[in-house]
C-alpha cells in the first residue's frame, strides 16, 4: 500500500484541494502498481491522453503499459496553483490539472533537471 507523507507547500490552497489531488495520485499509483491499465488512462487529462496515443500509434491502454513509469513511494509534498497541482514523490513526480469531473493527470514519470524543466516520461502535447 502506498504511504502518504504529505508536506503541503506554502503556495497551495485549502487542504481539500490539496486531499482531492493527493487522492487522484494515490488511485494513479496504486492503478500502476495492480497493472490497472484502463483506470491509467481514466486518470489522464484529455491531452495527455491524446499526445500518448499519438506518439505511440496505439490506443491509450496498451501504450502506457509500455511506458517506463516509476514506482513512486510516498508523497512528499503537494503544491497547488489554481486549477494546477504538483505532486512529488519519493521517486516521481507527477503533475495534474482539475477538470469539470476532477483531477486529471497531464503529467507523470517526471524528473527534475537543474535549469530546464521537468523531463517526463508521459506529458500532454
Amino acid at each position: 500500500m502506498l504511504a502518504i507523507l504529505v508536506t503541503v507547500g506554502s503556495c497551495g490552497t485549502s487542504s481539500e484541494r490539496r486531499d482531492g489531488v493527493t487522492a487522484e495520485v494515490v488511485r494513479f499509483e496504486r492503478a500502476l502498481d495492480t497493472g490497472r491499465r484502463a483506470v491509467l488512462c481514466a486518470a489522464l487529462a484529455p491531452s495527455t491522453k491524446e499526445e500518448l496515443e499519438q506518439s505511440t500509434k496505439s490506443r491509450c491502454e496498451q501504450a502506457i503499459g509500455e511506458q517506463d513509469l516509476p514506482r513512486a513511494g510516498a508523497v512528499r509534498s503537494v503544491d497547488t496553483y489554481g486549477d494546477q497541482a504538483r505532486v512529488v514523490l519519493q521517486h516521481d513526480t507527477v503533475f495534474l490539472a482539475h477538470f469539470p469531473e476532477g483531477w486529471k493527470v497531464t503529467a507523470a514519470g517526471c524528473r527534475p533537471r537543474p535549469q530546464r524543466p521537468y523531463q517526463c516520461e508521459i506529458k500532454g502535447g
